[in-house]
């Protein structure tokens, strides 16, 4: 596996190093070694799915509120997504910036996300499927999330939105002004969007 930091501290990059042959291909997706080896740790205690029926979808931008510390592993299985990570931490010198990949099915490419960053996607066609592998269970009471259209964050969806729950769309803009104590940066991408 190839482990790629982005713009981002705590947001990595996982691609796979494919061995072929005539009957197709063969990847580790998942080396707890290797991981530990690039300073990442993940103890899985939950692994999910989300099928996504309609391209232009979006699910989030979600995050655990301490003293939860959700770390996840992203991976599409099926179709393509963009996948998108907003720093939420109000001491982090990339505060309310975000990062912007394409997860693909094609590409085999996973995200690493760790704790204290917000996570959403949208679809890029119709029929995606993720995975997400996470080293808590989901803690009701807990979860947070930003608006995905808030203009505080600037993030440039690649579709008009076609499916939203009400529960995303319903949260509430950011303030203007100081966020946690710190004056907010402009929230343009400072990370890579590759191609499809």
């Amino acid at each position: 596996m190839i482990v790629t930091p982005t713009a981002i501290d705590g947001v990595w990059i996982v691609d796979v190093e494919p061995f072929t042959d005539a009957r197709g291909m063969f990847a580790r997706t998942f080396c707890a070694r290797e991981f530990a080896a690039a300073g990442l740790t993940v103890e899985v205690a939950q692994a999910s799915v989300a099928y996504n029926a309609t391209a232009g979808t979006i699910r989030g931008l979600h995050w655990a509120h301490e003293p939860v510390r959700e770390t996840k592993l992203v991976r599409v299985t099926r179709g393509a997504l963009l996948d998108v990570v907003v720093d939420v931490r109000p001491d982090s010198p990339t505060h309310l910036r975000h990062v912007a990949v394409e997860l693909s099915a094609d590409n085999h490419r996973a995200l690493f996300i760790a704790a204290g960053l917000a996570h959403g996607y949208q679809t890029l066609v119709d029929a995606t499927e993720a995975t997400y592998q996470m080293n808590v269970p989901f803690t009701p009471g807990h979860d947070r999330g930003l608006r995905f259209d808030d203009p505080r964050l600037a993030i440039a969806w690649p579709l008009p939105v076609s499916v939203i729950s009400d529960k995303d769309r319903a949260w509430s803009l950011l303030p203007d002004g100081p966020i946690g104590g710190l004056a907010a940066a402009p929230a343009e991408p400072v990370g890579a969007r590759t191609a499809p």
